[in-house]
């Protein structure tokens, strides 16, 4: 059935058989961070314990590789639900596996080590500060400050025993020669990973990759294996977009929330990444089942107090809606073919079958006979044609694609005029 897509993704003709998904980006994973900078969005409500355990057992069913359990440095109750969350991760035998997000502060990270000492679970340190021009003037800041804010916390922390990723805050607006010195500072402390961020959602892809490459051949100068992290925020709607490049120029970890929560208009969403790393065919996602993703995404979004819109893809109530004549006619074609695989994707970019959906034919004054027909048989209502144009003429009437109770009205007002 393949051959009835013909898929530009691929890049130029004839590359249609091509394994795999394009560039580096098979390598990427997933670490969620709903927990920690998606709460910091100003809107948020920080979702109970009961609900942070539901949301980490899904995202644990839908491959997400790490999760962002907290900030140790926000207060007491930030770490008690770090390290119950740690627990649970231990106790219901989890592959997900915990990171914090730590100031390049020595007494941000002391707490991280206890929790580990108490817990046994490793615990990965993100460890963060401002890198950009604009940040430092702010600030009052100099290089060699940074530096040894840097250096100095990172020692810490492998002295403790813990795996540290330096994270440069507002890296998409950082100077090369000073992203260059603080990357091999942090490198030479021990730190094995360097989180890229587009803290201020600035990037597009073609800085994405950008981005990457420079820091692979800063990676590369040091002599030391370090992976690479993309953390974006999505101000100019370009988040999913540069994660995606980010993977694909080479970075091993991409970072989102659920729904796409978070500061300002919030970071890429982990569950659009999930949907596309799927559908990109990569080799860990794509076998991975998701039919849970909607169910997690719409939790996720009512335990932090957020409305998911509806046209947002996948989750929103319109993502598999269709009240549009031409559009419902050609699914309906496909359906009386027998044929799921067909009719899920004639008129959809996303097949909602392999993501726990269905595709919906409504009516309304845009609609056909083919949807009455159609909404008719589905709800197992006796009808011949003249019943079905007499209810689409009064759809037609109408401003708006009408509820099932109202279409149920109008069936018992044109049998009662009948």
């Amino acid at each position: 059935m393949t051959t009835l897509l013909y898929d530009w993704n691929l890049g130029v003709p004839d590359a249609r058989a091509a394994a795999g998904p394009p560039g580096l980006l098979g390598n990427a994973r997933v670490l969620d961070e709903t927990l920690r900078d998606g709460i910091q969005s100003p809107s948020a409500i920080d979702p109970k314990l009961d609900e942070k355990i539901a949301l980490l057992h899904m995202m644990d069913e839908l491959g997400v590789e790490r999760l962002d359990v907290g900030l140790p440095g926000a207060g007491a109750n930030q770490r008690e639900a770090i390290e119950i969350l740690c627990r649970e991760i231990a106790s219901s035998k989890l592959a997900i596996k915990p990171t914090v997000a730590c100031r390049t502060v020595i007494s941000d990270i002391a707490p991280v080590a206890e929790i580990v000492q108490r817990t046994g679970v490793p615990l990965e340190v993100y460890a963060f500060i401002g890198s950009s021009p604009i940040r430092q003037f702010a600030e009052e800041w100099d290089l060699a400050f940074i530096e040894k804010q840097s250096v100095d916390a990172i020692s810490s922390a492998v002295k403790d025993g813990l795996a540290v990723t330096y994270v440069t805050e507002d890296t998409t607006r950082s100077r090369p020669e000073d992203l260059r010195r603080l990357f091999l500072a942090a490198i030479r402390a021990g730190a094995r990973r360097l989180c890229l961020c587009d803290t201020c959602g600035h990037a597009t892809p073609e800085g994405a990759t950008a981005l990457v490459r420079f820091a692979q051949q800063v990676v590369k100068e040091s002599g030391e294996e370090v992976g690479l992290d993309w953390h974006g925020h999505n101000d100019r709607g370009l988040a999913l977009a540069n994660a995606l490049a980010a993977g694909e120029a080479g970075a091993t970890r991409l970072h989102g929330c659920a729904a796409g929560i978070g500061e300002r208009v919030g970071n890429t969403a982990t569950d659009q990444l999930l949907m596309n790393l799927k559908l990109l065919g990569h080799p860990f996602y794509a076998k991975r089942p998701m039919q849970k993703l909607v169910e997690f995404t719409l939790s996720a979004a009512r335990a932090t107090g957020h409305q998911i819109p509806v046209n947002y893809p996948l989750a929103g109530a319109d993502a598999f809606r269709t009240a549009t004549g031409v559009h419902a006619a050609a699914i309906i074609k496909a359906q009386k073919k027998g044929d799921a695989w067909l009719a899920d994707r004639i008129y959809s970019g996303v097949p909602a079958g392999e993501f726990g959906k269905e595709q919906e034919i409504e009516v309304g004054p845009m609609s056909g006979l083919s949807n009455v027909r159609h909404w008719l048989a589905r709800h197992g209502v006796d009808s011949d044609d003249a019943f079905a144009k007499a209810l689409l003429s009064r759809a037609k009437e109408t401003s708006r694609t009408l509820s099932e109770a109202e279409l149920q009205n109008l069936v018992r007002e044109l049998r009662a005029q009948a």
